[in-house]
């Protein structure tokens, strides 16, 4: 039997080891030496690189629809400390630093949590949509990521409206589970985001046209049947492409998924089943 980790004592020592970790955290951002992103222009700049937009509230299993509309009001709380920053050059997005913890003191409200592979509710719950969404811009753009998390070692939900591909999400827990991104480019970048009665909307902006264009697609995508369980398996990479001549200058990547289906084998569509599928 191996032994526990530290945080796996007790509730005790899980709380010690959050405390560890929030303050290394903090001590980064004091003196890590990152130069990050905290000014704000009510101006848009004048190119769109890329625009996306993503439901409020889906249907997710046996989720409680309450904490979808408490996430409604988490997300346009957060909004409000991301709209309209700007990115400038050798700057760098951090996404806790900007939004700061999620309290009931600031607002914030009972919310649908993916906590160690499982599904919780807690205060601020809802958060990992807003990094999805940056995530899938920043995705569509020169910008480079330098920090995200994956919570893809669970298919815990079946499919509702999918805009995107399974597997291009974040997971972040204030402030030791971060989205960052470094803008290593010369050009200058702006998120805008705000959130509708149904959809949380967002730009990302620069001040001169991108010399190329990226696009997300997904190959391999099947579920496979082993033993007793099931597999969600996909392949994501980002092509891009000059956009003066067409050409596909790489293709890269992201990531391989290899998730275990944790919802009613019911939704998942037949046809894309494979028995006895090997990952090796």
């Amino acid at each position: 039997m191996s032994r526990k980790l530290f945080c796996e004592i007790s509730p005790l020592t899980y709380k010690i080891s959050i405390l560890k970790e929030r303050l290394q955290r903090y001590i980064k951002w004091i003196i890590g030496g990152e130069k990050y992103a905290k000014t704000y222009s009510d101006q848009d700049l004048p190119q769109l690189a890329y625009r996306h937009k993503s439901l409020i509230r889906r249907t997710l299993g046996n989720v409680d629809m309450a904490l979808q509309n408490n996430k409604a009001v988490n997300l346009n709380i957060a909004a409000s400390k991301i709209n309209n920053i700007i990115i400038r050059p050798k700057e760098t997005f951090s996404f806790w630093k900007l939004v700061g913890n999620c309290t009931k003191n600031r607002g914030y409200l009972e919310g649908l949590l993916i906590k160690t592979g499982t599904v919780d509710k807690g205060i601020g719950g809802g958060m990992c949509q807003f990094t999805n969404l940056i995530h899938w811009m920043i995705l569509h753009s020169p910008l480079d990521i330098v920090e995200h998390h994956h919570h893809n070692s669970l298919d815990l939900f079946p499919d509702f409206n999918r805009q995107i591909p399974f597997g291009t999400g974040t997971s972040i827990m204030y402030n030791y589970l971060d989205y960052q991104f470094t803008n290593n480019t010369d050009n200058c970048f702006q998120i805008k985001v705000h959130t509708t009665d149904t959809h949380l909307c967002g730009e990302l902006r620069c001040l001169n046209d991108l010399k190329n264009s990226y696009h997300i697609v997904e190959e391999n995508q099947c579920y496979t049947k082993e033993v007793n369980s099931y597999y969600r398996n996909n392949e994501i990479y980002r092509e891009t492409i000059n956009k003066q001549t067409g050409n596909l200058i790489s293709k890269e990547l992201i990531i391989k998924n290899h998730s275990k289906v944790m919802y009613d084998h019911k939704h998942i569509p037949v046809e894309k089943i494979t028995e006895n599928f090997s990952t090796n």
